[in-house]
């Protein structure tokens, strides 16, 4: 075993509590955006996977929506980033 394997994969604390790496971020072309997934990357961004300008460029998202997706989460948690329930937190 060389000392590359054995050095360990940067990781944070995901949405559901347990460790989030790279290799566990929705792919680039992700395309339905779930509450799961937007929580992940949000997560990732926040632990330092990645910076907010990496996850912009990587998902194709605009600097305001990432940005929502935050707000969602400070204040609701990972139910404001349902789509269905976004009025009824919006009200």
């Amino acid at each position: 075993m060389s000392d590359v394997e054995n050095v360990p994969k940067p990781s944070v604390i995901g949405p559901s509590g347990r460790p989030l790496g790279l290799d566990d971020l929705p792919p680039p072309d992700t395309r339905r955006w779930v509450a799961r997934r937007k929580a992940e990357v949000v997560a990732a961004v926040r632990g330092g996977l990645l910076t907010f300008e990496e996850a912009c460029a990587r998902y194709n998202l605009t600097p305001e929506e990432f940005s929502s997706w935050e707000r969602a989460i400070d204040r609701h948690g990972l139910n404001g980033l349902r789509v269905t329930r976004l009025q009824e937190f919006r009200g």
